[in-house]
């Protein structure tokens, strides 16, 4: 076996020992959000006994006989109080066959922006779905942003189907409207299961109540469905974060180039660019865990050390010269604003990319998107928070983007205000599932304080 196929079985071996899925559940109000998340961490036996405890004494004291599970995750008392969750609560559980990060994120139209931050990193999205109501306004939101953000796998939770005496036709035809709505959006995988959260149909075990519904329970899918992929199907990104110069008498000369690899698979020999500078060298040598090693994968963190001496600092963008991303100061993007202050036209921001944080300005905001129905509103001038939009950036300095499509990690970026630090907006480069909606000339920027680039 070669040196190359022996590392590389190594790294299937270990991604399928140490496979973590990522996953966020979404769904308008009530429709039983975190009641599926406290169901699947109580019967998947990921509850401590103190925190049971709590729950059913909390349960006990709103006069509840049984264990209000979506205690579990309604962790803040103005969510307890309200009924409804405010802000995405992460929990952490494991199974013999599957390790889990889930966000569970609310329901209700004024905090899209916390299901955008929940599902950013999401490779598989839970939207539920209250039998008694069908696909409604917000099903259909959760079902656009999860398809803005390209996550790759979605089920569809139709829940309460105890309240809805079981009927396989409910369940048939609230999957088919679902399934074909998503499907026009380009999500390229859909899973129904009808389930109830509360009484724990097919949620951990399979219901008998349902003996018409063969497929998996969502346990079942999410301890099942494909994790990652394979990172040679990806170009090579490695964004620097830190540039080691020890020059100490045992390494006088050592200069290597610290951070994580983003995507793709970095090779010893390996011809390479450094954007922007667009200098090119070759990989002498890839150290991890402080050992040489001959090649290595996202998401290790590593050092690289190229065979010529470069001026590189942090920031810059090491990319294989045969596919290199582009260049450029002008970025488009699909956005959704999460501040509440409005993002406007001449607006000065700092935008945040992987390891490079440059100045830039709002030269153009040509659409925002209606979620609803898909359309868009030509030149809104602003756009206020859970907003989703198309805009033009220009930047102080090139920046090196893949687009948003092609590559979740190096497709994205943030828009920080320069003044206190706060996020505004989170960014995907290039073009979503729909175009912009102007091709107006940018205009409007302000000229003043080296911000006109």
């Amino acid at each position: 076996m070669s040196t190359t196929n022996a590392v590389d079985a190594d790294r299937t071996v270990d991604a399928g020992a140490t496979s973590l899925l990522r996953f966020a559940t979404a769904g308008s109000v009530d429709d039983g959000k975190s009641t599926l998340v406290g169901r699947l961490l109580h019967d998947s036996k990921s509850v401590l006994a103190d925190q049971l405890e709590a729950v059913e004494h909390a349960s006990r004291n709103r006069g509840q006989e049984t264990p209000d599970l979506a205690l579990l995750t309604d962790g803040l008392r103005a969510e307890r109080e309200q009924g409804i969750t405010i802000d995405v609560a992460y929990r952490y559980f494991a199974t013999p066959r599957q390790r889990f990060i889930l966000a569970d994120t609310p329901g209700h139209v004024q905090y899209t922006r916390n299901m955008v931050t929940g599902a950013s990193t999401a490779e598989l999205a839970v939207v539920l779905v209250d039998a008694r109501n069908g696909v409604v306004e917000q099903t259909r939101r959760h079902a656009a942003v999860a398809a803005l953000l390209r996550v790759p796998h979605v089920v569809l939770a139709v829940n309460k189907m105890d309240l809805a005496g079981y009927e396989e036709s409910v369940f048939a035809a609230i999957a088919e409207e679902f399934t074909t709505y998503a499907a026009s959006l380009g999500v390229p995988e859909i899973t129904a299961i009808p389930i109830s959260a509360l009484a724990g149909d097919n949620v951990v075990t399979p219901s008998a109540n349902m003996d018409w519904y063969g497929g998996p329970t969502v346990l079942e899918h999410l301890e099942t469905v494909p994790v990652g992929a394979d990172p040679s199907d990806d170009p090579a990104r490695f964004p620097v974060q830190y540039v080691i110069r020890p020059q100490t008498a045992e390494h006088p000369d050592y200069r290597g180039y610290a951070g994580q690899i983003a995507s793709g698979v970095l090779r010893v020999g390996d011809a390479v660019t450094v954007l922007p500078s667009g200098r090119t060298s070759t990989i002498e040598g890839i150290d991890a865990l402080g050992q040489a090693v001959d090649v290595a994968w996202a998401p290790q963190s590593v050092t690289v050390r190229l065979a010529d001496d470069l001026d590189i600092s942090r920031g810059d963008l090491i990319a294989p010269t045969a596919s290199a991303p582009s260049v450029s100061q002008d970025v488009e993007a699909t956005v959704c604003h999460v501040a509440d202050r409005p993002l406007t036209v001449g607006q000065r921001v700092l935008l945040k990319h992987t390891t490079r944080t440059v100045k830039a300005i709002v030269k153009e905001i040509p659409s925002r998107l209606t979620l609803d129905d898909l359309s868009q509103h030509p030149a809104p001038g602003e756009l206020a928070a859970n907003d989703i939009g198309r805009i033009v950036v220009r930047t102080a300095e090139p920046l090196a983007l893949d687009a948003y499509a092609d590559s979740r990690r190096t497709g994205s970026f943030l828009l920080i205000d320069p003044a206190d630090g706060t996020t505004l907006t989170a960014g995907m480069a290039g073009t979503a599932f729909a175009e912009a909606a102007s091709e107006a000339a940018p205009a409007g920027a302000a000229d003043d304080e080296g911000w006109d680039f």
